[in-house]
């Protein structure tokens, strides 16, 4: 029981990192196209589309690990005894922290996945400039989405802090100190560039252009 328990702890941890988090950071990459105008992302997404097995890519690479490591983390979320009250210190808020941006953006993802592919999937939308402008037009969508994007990113730099502990990269209180300082540094860099990928989506100027764009 207790080998099965690591080898899931250790499985849960790696897919977070590689492919989940590795998606993640591709992904926020293709919508930062989107602050270069409504062509530059829809370059970008096209080409993400004309990748050879694309379904087989996205079940195996992205949907399956995705899955086991939200309903693993799910258990470990509801297994997890908080002790923030108690023990207040930087740590234990990040793992309080930890859990509750992993739910968050578990219904995000799920959320953002019926949005997009789904719809696309039923012949409803086309990936381009003009499906994001939709969505982020609606100031409450717009607001759950900075919520979402900011847990998601949390979640992958948090979770790189842990997943270097429990691999043993980084050891000692120091390492560990420093580790927090890069990885929180991270977070804060990502998400700049993330809230600005979503603000561009909603640029009066780029969602002209990406009518224009359509019309042609």
């Amino acid at each position: 029981m207790a080998t099965s328990h690591f080898f899931n702890r250790r499985l849960h941890s790696l897919l977070g990192v590689i492919p989940v988090g590795v998606f993640l950071l591709i992904h926020l990459t293709v919508n930062y196209m989107a602050t270069r105008g409504p062509e530059s992302f829809n370059n970008a997404a096209g080409f993400m589309e004309s990748l050879p097995f694309l379904p087989v890519l996205e079940w195996v690479l992205i949907f399956l690990p995705l899955l086991y490591h939200a309903i693993y983390g799910l258990y470990i979320a509801f297994q997890a005894k908080h002790n923030v009250g108690n023990f207040s210190y930087v740590r234990n808020i990040m793992f309080m922290l930890q859990r509750y941006t992993g739910i968050i953006t578990l219904i995000f993802v799920g959320w953002h996945v019926w949005e997009t592919r789904a719809q696309m999937a039923l012949g409803t939308k086309e990936l381009n400039f003009n499906m994001m402008a939709d969505i982020l037009q609606n100031n409450w969508m717009m607001a759950f989405y900075i919520v979402g994007v900011i847990s998601a990113i949390f979640h992958f730099s948090n979770g790189m802090w842990s997943f270097l502990v429990s691999w043993g990269v980084t050891i000692g209180p120091r390492s560990q100190r420093i580790s927090t300082y890069v990885w929180m540094t991270v977070f804060v860099l990502v998400s700049i560039v993330a809230i600005s990928s979503l603000f561009s989506f909603t640029n009066a100027e780029y969602i002209k252009e990406a009518v224009n764009l359509t019309t042609h």
